[in-house]
């Protein structure tokens, strides 16, 4: 009885010891992301475009409440944030108008940019309204694109960010695929689809490229959206939204918290 009782209490104490390790873990997690200077750069993908509420201050920017960016400095109050992330943008726009906010206290960075550089829309609406043949004619232009300029483009954009913010740890997220493949759909076909998801694994494999070669960390979202494209019945993406056509192809409310914010969050 008396071994007994020695065990038990040490297994007590090994348990107190653990939770409280456990809980000393969380509060200092918390605490260092609550002492971060966090700023969020990039396109639609991350202002949130297609997720609905938006700030009217943002204009056509459609910044969101519900973009991936502001729900991470909601659940984790970070010290300062600030919130450039604009609809449309392209590598250009975010050197010549995102980058204020950035500087040597900034400690942490996130970005999507690179898919309106390779044309994202027009091979969206391309595929949509014209022959097979046209789209895949159209995204064969935008991997010739994406070999040829785009890395040049991405390398402007990571080293005006590393100059900025010398000491922030730069977190560049990736785009997802869009269709489910093997289902029955109405609108494009197989082939098509097939040839949309390859395009977009082709960018993300560029992205990610330019990012690694700056020291940048690359944030798949792919296997976060698997199970959620369009036509799989628990899509996380818009198809084409005719009562509001700027927000096909981009993340619902779903797909920025369920898909863009997890995979942020583990990189954080």
């Amino acid at each position: 009885m008396k071994l007994f009782r020695i065990a038990a209490f040490s297994s007590s104490l090994l348990l107190g010891a653990v939770l409280a390790l456990t809980g000393a873990g969380q509060a200092q997690a918390s605490d260092s992301a609550a002492a971060l200077d966090y700023v969020a750069l990039g396109d639609s993908y991350s202002s949130g475009l297609g997720a609905g509420g938006y700030d009217g201050a943002s204009g056509d920017c459609m910044r969101s409440s519900k973009a991936y960016p502001r729900l991470w400095a909601a659940a984790h109050t970070p010290s300062s944030f600030a919130f450039t992330a604009c609809s449309g943008a392209r590598t250009g726009d975010v050197t010549a108008g995102q980058l204020a906010p950035l500087s040597s206290a900034t400690d942490l960075v996130s970005i999507t940019i690179g898919g309106n550089d390779a044309g994202f829309a027009d091979v969206m609406i391309t595929c949509f309204f014209d022959s097979g043949s046209s789209c895949i004619s159209r995204i064969n232009q935008a991997r010739s694109y994406v070999d040829s300029t785009l890395p040049g483009n991405l390398d402007s954009v990571y080293s005006a960010i590393r100059t900025k913010a010398p000491s922030a740890r730069v977190v560049v997220i990736g785009y997802p695929r869009f269709y489910k493949l093997g289902q029955s759909c109405t609108g494009l076909s197989e082939n098509a689809r097939s040839a949309i998801n390859g395009a977009a694994d082709y960018l993300n494999t560029a992205i990610a490229r330019r990012a690694a070669h700056h020291g940048y960390d690359f944030a798949d979202v792919v296997p976060a959206f698997t199970g959620h494209e369009i036509c799989s019945g628990s899509d996380w993406l818009h198809s084409v939204n005719w009562s509001n056509i700027e927000a096909s192809y981009h993340p619902t409310a779903s797909g920025q918290s369920g898909g863009y914010l997890p995979v942020f969050s583990a990189q954080v």
